[in-house]
């Protein structure tokens, strides 16, 4: 099996490829043209990151899906899945959305408000906040992978921000769970939070970066203000 060493020559370091590979218990296929990585539980499913050109890449599926199971869900580029969905029989695509990365940490908001990393006895004014504001949230308090939360609280007291340091690799942290109490959307709250986290993951990491759906407009833009640059992904799953 090859090295993350081996498949960073491959890929050319590609992010997405590389924070899978840094993922516990991960695994890695690598021929001329292709690589794939099988990460467990890596944003809350089995995944299946592809690199490459698509026929190459289409050929290590057909030997990589029979060995990892129908749990595990092929993503990468965009064009590159559909694509790769079009070569390999019983594999249709899924979902579009976008990875976003920063290298540079930003600048610090003029919002008021503290923002820091929230202690034990806090998640459970986090996971109600979740309930409430963002239940589809991958990313859940105690879920496996998601290492802390930080918080921001408004002149009353009142939890109304939180975001979530999960799934981070050592080269990648991964930002995720970031909600705003209804109400408090629309002030920059969610913005100076995630200046914070950022800042924070940037410590000994090259980048930072989230997984963000399209049709949430306003996160995205939100995202780009703080530096983040966009780039469109698919994933696909197996069907019978």
């Amino acid at each position: 099996m090859p090295t993350t060493a081996e498949l960073a020559d491959v890929t050319g370091a590609d992010p997405l490829t590389m924070w899978a590979a840094e993922r516990p218990g991960a695994s890695i296929w690598a021929v001329p043209g292709a690589a794939v990585v099988a990460a467990p539980g890596l944003s809350r499913r089995d995944r299946l990151v592809v690199h490459g050109e698509p026929g190459a890449v289409a050929a290590l599926l057909g030997k990589v899906l029979p060995e990892v199971g129908p749990s595990f869900r092929p993503l990468g580029a965009e064009e590159l899945v559909v694509a790769v969905a079009e070569r390999v029989p019983g594999l249709s695509v899924a979902g579009r959305f976008a990875w976003m990365e920063t290298s540079t940490p930003p600048g610090e908001p003029n919002e008021a408000g503290e923002p820091r990393w929230l202690r034990e006895g806090e998640l459970g004014e986090a996971a109600a906040l979740l309930a409430e504001a963002f239940p589809a949230s991958y990313a859940q308090v105690g879920a496996a992978g998601v290492a802390r939360w930080a918080g921001l609280r408004d002149e009353g007291g009142r939890l109304v921000a939180i975001a979530a340091d999960a799934w981070s690799s050592p080269r990648t942290g991964f930002l995720a769970g970031v909600t705003t109490r209804p109400g408090h959307r629309g002030r920059g709250r969610a913005a100076t939070l995630c200046s914070f986290v950022v800042r924070e993951l940037l410590r000994g990491r090259e980048r930072v970066a989230l997984f963000a759906d399209y049709d949430n407009v306003a996160a995205v833009a939100t995202y780009r203000k703080l530096g983040f640059a966009l780039g469109p992904l698919a994933a696909a799953h197996q069907v019978s």
